[in-house]
């Protein structure tokens, strides 16, 4: 039996820990700043404290120095341990962990030379079966909760990828890739049969346990007019559904998008022409927008997903954070494995320091680790469910050590403030570090291997 399915969900349970999370955007701040606001700036800290579960909701928090939980509660103590809310990764390929840490190419090249040779393998029901397990056990062991993920253009990938995911009871956002023009045969669909196998999945995943149905174009070159229309039609048909997809990556895809589709101002406006931009559209890189495209994102209510390991590694550019936040358009943070080059949040993040740094901007731990958190949930419109350890959420959360070895043991030591000390673990932490994993209450803690 897999390990991650054989546990249950105790009826009323209390962890023990150091608790963090987000009631609110603690914005661009320092954290200087931000420390003389304290709960004002939207920063949750309890340390020390039981949180309190039921029937897999969360439905409060005491101080351990003042309360125990009686004997009717299953008690787990991690007291001296990080508790955070699980990571949401926002732009995700399932199937791409078979090509991640590749080398040397840019984003067109990327996908001819690795991701598409990758996908043609999952038409192998079996194959889809056996490495969508893989993932989505690979982001429970990384801290990943929840996740806005691509499979494949194969409606068995789908099926996989959305039934493993429901048996784990983790809240994921995915459908199949919509292709119906300039990749590799094997990986084309058409209009017709995308829309009636979409909708067959619909039926059967959409709004089932803690799965929600996307929309899923690959990117613009790869649909028609006609195929973006028709995605356009569902979105607006059915209730609740999401639409996922990349914008603006790489200057080279810019300039590809502007011949194929002349009609439209932008690569956004492309999307925006076929009714796919709203409250629940999330579109990955988005560094080459400008700011008609910003106030656009705005105004539909779409959201960037931030891939800055993504980015870095494909050579594809920088993005401006701030500037989108600026126009009033979200952005949440995304992990884009296999162009990124870890599952891990903590190295994702990372990065995203670096990507800013270079621009000017200091990304403080707080505003980082909300964009993983509160942040996403709030922007994929789910923040009553995931992000946070608000009463009435899902408890899914995840315990790390505050460090390991004898260099983060060391930083760890030296630490002043939460804030310093919080930043050296988003620094040095990793999958690591992880310690327990839980999904609606239920442990799904990862056997570590030697």
């Amino acid at each position: 039996m897999n390990p991650f399915l054989a546990s249950t969900t105790p009826a009323r349970l209390a962890v023990r820990g150091d608790l963090l999370d987000f009631t609110a955007d603690p914005g661009w701040a320092s954290p200087a700043e931000l420390a003389g606001r304290g709960a004002a700036a939207g920063i949750r800290w309890r340390p020390d404290h039981w949180l309190m579960i039921e029937q897999g909701r969360i439905v409060g928090a005491e101080p351990a120095a003042t309360s125990t939980p009686g004997a009717d509660w299953q008690r787990i103590d991690h007291r001296g341990r990080l508790i955070l809310p699980g990571f949401i990764d926002t732009h995700v390929h399932s199937p791409q962990l078979d090509v991640i840490a590749s080398h040397g190419t840019e984003l067109l090249d990327w996908l001819e030379t690795y991701t598409f040779p990758a996908e043609q393998r999952y038409a192998d029901e079996a194959l889809a079966v056996e490495r969508s397990a893989l993932f989505l056990d690979a982001l429970l062991g990384h801290g990943t909760t929840s996740a806005v993920v691509f499979p494949t253009v194969h409606r068995v990938s789908a099926e996989a990828l959305l039934g493993a995911a429901h048996a784990r009871g983790m809240r994921l956002v995915a459908g199949k890739v919509l292709m119906d023009r300039h990749a590799p045969p094997a990986l084309c669909d058409d209009v017709i049969g995308a829309e009636a196998d979409s909708r067959a999945l619909i039926e059967r995943w959409h709004g089932r346990g803690r799965l929600a149905y996307a929309l899923t174009v690959r990117f613009a070159p790869t649909s028609t007019p006609a195929q973006l229309a028709m995605a356009g039609r569902l979105l607006a048909e059915v209730p609740g559904l999401y639409m996922q997809t990349h914008v603006a990556e790489n200057r080279d895809e810019v300039r590809w998008v502007a011949e194929l589709f002349p009609e439209a101002r932008s690569y956004l406006d492309v999307y925006h022409r076929a009714g796919l931009l709203n409250g629940r559209s999330v579109l990955a890189h988005g560094i080459w927008l400008d700011d008609t495209d910003r106030r656009l994102l705005a105004d539909t209510g779409a959201q960037i997903a931030f891939c800055p390991s993504s980015n870095l590694f494909l050579g594809s550019g920088l993005l401006d954070w701030p500037a989108l936040e600026a126009a009033g358009a979200r952005v949440s943070v995304a992990s884009d494995v296999g162009g990124g080059t870890s599952l891990s949040m903590q190295r994702t993040l990372a990065d995203g320091y670096k990507v800013l740094a270079l621009q000017g901007h200091k990304l403080s731990a707080w505003k980082a680790l909300y964009g993983a958190t509160a942040g996403a949930a709030l922007a994929l419109g789910l923040e009553g469910e995931i992000g946070s350890f608000a009463e009435g959420c899902c408890a899914d959360l995840v315990v790390w050590d505050w460090a390991r070895g004898p260099v983060g043991e060391h930083r760890d030591r030296l630490a002043t403030g939460l804030h310093e000390r919080l930043f050296a673990w988003l620094t040095l932490s990793d999958e690591r570090h992880l310690v327990q994993v839980l999904v609606a209450g239920r442990d799904l803690t990862p056997t570590r291997t030697a």
